[in-house]
């Protein structure tokens, strides 16, 4: 089953997945228009979801989510329930203060995978039997409803994320919020700043005080979440498409390929080309 609402005016499209086949997106593909960001829940049986060329283990009973540039696939794509939407139906860095989810529960580098207690596998049952409901009846207020409807789940989901991650339990709203805004800051800015100290002017702290922040809470080092955000957009480039590494080396901020060799070799154990060469996947364009 495939649910879909498009408004045709703003080009915001909201849709929902249950028992389909064959659902998954390849970014730098076909797929590289459909920017959609995906909440997906996996009610059944343990499975592999592999997200751009890397296999992770998806458990029951849990929820995973996933940005509108990341390529993924299920092994048993059937058994999920799934929410897409773009920002054009409603763009969650606009509305942050709405649904507090960015730079959090939608990341390139953390995965999260969200445990599900019996409680919360109601709810989302309950949730989306409701969005079912809504798709399928047409009315003057069908978009306002799906609209409070995914609202609803963001912010439900966001709730469960951040109650089950031992870190984020401790985070003081401000302090968490600053974890949150640095996220946010390197998604934007990682092609063209490397440096912590430009993510601390950002953010109006020094890079000491930043780096002690994410200490406390037992987060990565605001270098290694940089670092690990170019590593992930390297491997993308390097699996999903024919550009060359000179290309790739210009396209994420570096100025001297052997630079750009060696930093991805310090970060993966292999040369671009050596990582290039081992993998097989579609190219950009077919």
């Amino acid at each position: 089953m495939r649910l879909k609402l498009k408004e045709e005016k703003t080009g915001g499209e909201l849709l929902l997945f249950k028992d389909e086949t064959g659902f998954d997106r390849l970014f730098f593909t076909k797929d590289r228009f459909n920017k959609f960001f995906t909440i997906a829940w996996n009610p059944a049986e343990s499975q592999t979801v592999t997200i751009d060329g890397t296999e992770y283990d998806f458990p029951a009973n849990s929820l995973l989510t996933l940005l509108f540039n990341q390529s993924f696939s299920f092994e048993n794509s059937a058994g999920i329930i799934a929410w897409q939407f773009n920002r054009e139906f409603y763009c969650i860095i606009d509305h942050d203060s709405e649904v507090s989810c960015v730079g959090f529960l939608f990341s390139s580098t953390d995965h999260l995978f969200v445990k599900l207690n019996d409680q919360a596998q109601q709810k989302l049952q309950l949730l989306s039997d409701i969005f079912i409901e809504e798709f399928n009846t047409s009315d003057n207020i069908q978009n306002e409803m799906l609209l409070v409807l995914l609202k609803r789940l963001i912010i439900y989901v966001t709730r469960l994320a951040r109650s089950g991650y031992a870190p984020v339990k401790k985070l003081q709203d401000e302090k968490f919020h600053i974890i949150r805004k640095f996220n946010l800051l390197v998604e934007k800015n990682f092609k063209s700043a490397h440096s912590v100290s430009f993510y601390a002017d950002q953010l109006c702290k020094a890079p000491k005080t930043l780096s002690n922040l994410f200490a406390i809470f037992n987060q990565k080092a605001p270098s290694q979440i940089i670092q690990e955000r170019i590593v992930v957009e390297a491997k993308r480039l390097l699996f999903y498409t024919d550009r060359s590494i000179k290309h790739i080396t210009f396209e994420l901020g570096f100025e001297d390929v052997a630079y750009f060799s060696n930093f991805f070799k310090k970060n993966t154990g292999v040369s671009p080309s050596d990582f290039r060469n081992s993998q097989k996947g579609p190219k950009e364009g077919k």
